[in-house]
């Protein structure tokens, strides 16, 4: 028996943060079951995404980002952006593409913010893992 093999893909924006994501991941699916896979930002993730998507090795393709307000652009239109490009990554490949990206109302780079958001990835990291092995179960009933 083959097992399903996984994609993970997180953004190196604020990486001391994302990266807690692929932990909580690797907590439901064994490391060695995951490919992972790095992007200067969120932005670049749902092109990644369709394109591991694509090859039809993963049975799921999860993705990690912070995307916070910097002052200088709309934070709020590169999450939609980024948010939408993976969804669209997901049904153009029919692969699930699960999005772990978050973007906080309030965020200041401090010690008491970063622990909080650190804990909050290993959670979410988690949860996508649940989702992956979740929508794989499903599917793999319909095709049954």
């Amino acid at each position: 028996m083959t097992l399903t093999r996984y994609a993970f893909v997180k953004a190196q924006w604020h990486a001391d943060i994302v990266d807690q994501a692929l932990v909580g991941f690797q907590e439901l699916i064994p490391p060695a079951q995951v490919d992972v896979f790095d992007v200067p930002g969120a932005f670049e993730m749902p092109l990644i995404a369709r394109d591991l998507a694509m090859t039809g090795r993963y049975g799921a393709v999860a993705c990690a980002a912070f995307v916070v307000d910097g002052g200088i652009y709309r934070h709020d239109f590169v999450a939609q952006a980024v948010v939408d490009g993976l969804m669209r990554a997901g049904l153009d490949s029919g692969v699930p593409v699960l999005s772990v990206s978050l973007t906080p109302h309030q965020y200041q780079e401090t010690d008491h913010h970063n622990a909080i958001y650190q804990a909050h990835f290993v959670e979410k990291g988690r949860e996508a893992a649940r989702a992956a092995l979740a929508v794989g179960k499903t599917r793999s009933r319909i095709a049954a």
